[in-house]
């Protein structure tokens, strides 16, 4: 890939699919990679993949393709159609009332975010301010120097320590290269995401190039999210990927390796997934069943979880998620144990 190809990953808050399509690895574009849908890949030959869905009817006007349940292939939104994937803050006010309308889609402001991820780090350091000390205008500025770990705890430990964003959207909890109600970029040193903080611990810590590869691979892995619509998804997606070779460079002075971006880009489609959350399937799977009865008449039987309520009775196809600490995997499928996401909730 060339130099300046690389340099234009990114416009403003937009990532340009373009340049991920043209970044292949061994025949597989960082841009396919983001797109699979693992769980509905699930028993396809090896090569084959079917991607997250659309889920959305914002992008039916454009026609064959991207109607709610088409698959968002490459072609869709690369070249001529390289606009059409942006993030909501960027599209007209009317499709921003309509989301927010019809899928509660809202957007936290990155202040708010900021002020939330706070908390959860007190919890776990044991005192407040830890990444960055809140200001009265909504602003924040980091703290200097390195963050020192709490006693008994490593930067290791807080690398790997699990977090979710549930219905994650364009993901603000996790990963900030943009507020996403305003669109404005922020500054590296001002990120404030889940994955910011870890990345950033992983900068001031990690010695050699294989170590900060090894304490990143652990960083991401310990990083979930979901999300229904599929536009919303893949932002989230991009976002973590690019994070990946931002704070790379930052700590380098280079871009990491192809290999390493396809490595993280694989990792992301599997732990920021496509999920309905009420009912933990891939949005709209679950399906009623026609039969006859005994005197030949048609009948109808609802996805049996649906007209129950129940969370582990529906029909659909019950999303699959990666533990990556699990050992247990059989040789040639990976690292990590493929499990439900709903054998997760007690």
């Amino acid at each position: 890939m060339k130099e300046d190809e690389k340099l234009a990953w990114t416009y403003g808050a937009d990532v340009r699919e373009d340049a991920l399509w043209l970044t292949d690895v061994e025949g597989t574009s960082l841009l396919s990679a983001l797109l699979k849908d693992h769980t509905m890949s699930q028993g396809l030959a090896p090569g084959e993949q079917v991607n997250i869905i659309w889920a959305t009817h914002d992008y039916e006007h454009l026609g064959a393709g991207y109607g709610y349940h088409d698959q968002i292939r490459p072609e869709l939104i690369t070249g001529e159609h390289g606009r059409v994937i942006m993030p909501r803050v960027m599209k007209r006010r009317q499709v921003q009332d309509e989301r927010k309308r019809d899928r509660a889609e809202v957007f936290t402001p990155a202040w708010i975010c900021n002020s939330q991820n706070n908390l959860i780090d007190a919890e776990w350091f044991g005192r407040p301010d830890v990444f960055n000390r809140e200001l009265p205008d909504h602003s924040w500025e980091p703290t200097p120097g390195p963050i020192i770990m709490p006693v008994g705890r490593t930067w290791m430990d807080y690398v790997r320590d699990t977090r979710l964003e549930i219905t994650c959207g364009e993901a603000p909890y996790l990963v900030s290269r943009y507020d996403t109600t305003t669109g404005r970029p922020i500054p590296l040193t001002h990120r404030i995401g889940l994955l910011d903080r870890k990345l950033r611990i992983v900068n001031e810590n990690a010695a050699t190039v294989a170590e900060w590869l090894s304490a990143a691979r652990c960083a991401y892995r310990s990083l979930y999210g979901y999300e229904w619509q599929g536009d919303s998804l893949l932002m989230a997606r991009e976002a973590m990927l690019c994070s990946f070779r931002e704070y790379y460079q930052a700590r380098w002075g280079r871009w990491p390796a192809e290999r390493s971006m396809q490595s993280v880009a694989y990792t992301v489609s599997w732990n920021l997934f496509q999920m309905d959350g009420l009912r933990g399937v891939v949005p709209d799977t679950c399906h009623a069943r026609t039969g006859t009865d005994l005197f030949g008449g048609q009948t109808t039987t609802p996805c049996p979880g649906c007209a129950t309520d129940n969370l582990r009775l529906h029909n659909g196809r019950y999303c699959l998620i990666r533990d990556w600490n699990d050992r247990s995997a059989r040789p040639g499928h990976g690292p990590g144990r493929k499990m439900r996401f709903i054998d997760l909730i007690k």
